[in-house]
């Protein structure tokens, strides 16, 4: 296949929202299944892929709160619809003849595997994609930081960001159809400035790791493998604007 990936190893964060394609709730088959095609075929490139979902198109505990219920107790809830993400990813992928392990933060021996770090290194090394559910296993963390946590763990070279739009505004392009659109950004570009690409923590973590973050579109067919590629249209967020 034409073009040599950009990194060896990266991880790819998928919110929940990006699960429901046109849909207001729930998991769209067919945007599952493109991803699962996209991702596929970044393993063909020869990148060896892991994958952090969330789970907002299903439940976000943030929200649980204003109905009265503690913070950690709706975040574990939350927890629990990533892990049904993900098997709904992992059903797409194998679909696609990638084979694909998940592994939870939280123990469900009769759903997937626990989240045992070398073991996912191992899987990604014999060319598996692993899907790494139910966040850091912890409340008051978002899918975000379990995204920089375990790109950290696995020792990724790259975070990448799957988003509504094609990479890092100074506003929401669609709100505002006159925001800046950011080609390169350091770290501290997002603190500074709340871009809200990813929560502080997150930008805090991949800083401390030297993990670049890249944020593109996820909506768009063929640009995960396009970005592997250093095509298509992404904003790199990094340690220098060099």
């Amino acid at each position: 296949m034409a073009g040599t990936p950009l990194y060896r190893r990266v991880l790819l964060k998928v919110s929940g929202e990006a699960l429901m394609g046109e849909q207001q709730f729930g998991i769209s088959a067919e945007t599952v299944r493109r991803i699962a095609i996209d991702v596929a075929e970044v393993q063909r490139l020869g990148t060896e892929v892991c994958v952090v979902v969330g789970g907002g198109n299903i439940f976000r505990g943030s929200s649980a709160v204003g109905w009265g219920m503690d913070r950690a107790t709706g975040d574990y809830m939350g927890m629990l619809a990533t892990v049904i993400n993900a098997l709904a990813l992992q059903s797409a992928l194998e679909s696609q003849g990638q084979p694909t392990r998940v592994q939870s933060a939280i123990p469900m021996a009769s759903l997937c595997e626990p989240y045992i770090r070398r073991r996912a290194q191992r899987h990604m090394e014999k060319g598996r994609v692993v899907v790494f559910a139910a966040g850091t296993g912890n409340p008051f963390f978002t899918t975000d930081t379990a995204a920089a946590l375990r790109a950290s763990e696995m020792g990724c070279d790259a975070l990448l960001k799957g988003t509504h739009v094609d990479g890092v505004y100074s506003a929401d392009p669609i709100k505002n159809p006159g925001a800046e659109r950011h080609e390169r950004l350091t770290y501290m570009d997002v603190l500074s400035r709340d871009l809200q690409v990813m929560d502080a923590s997150a930008i805090s973590l991949a800083r401390e790791n030297k993990i670049p973050i890249l944020v593109f579109s996820i909506h768009n067919a063929g640009a995960f493998p396009a970005v592997m590629r250093g095509e298509g249209r992404f904003t790199v967020i990094c340690q220098d604007n060099g």
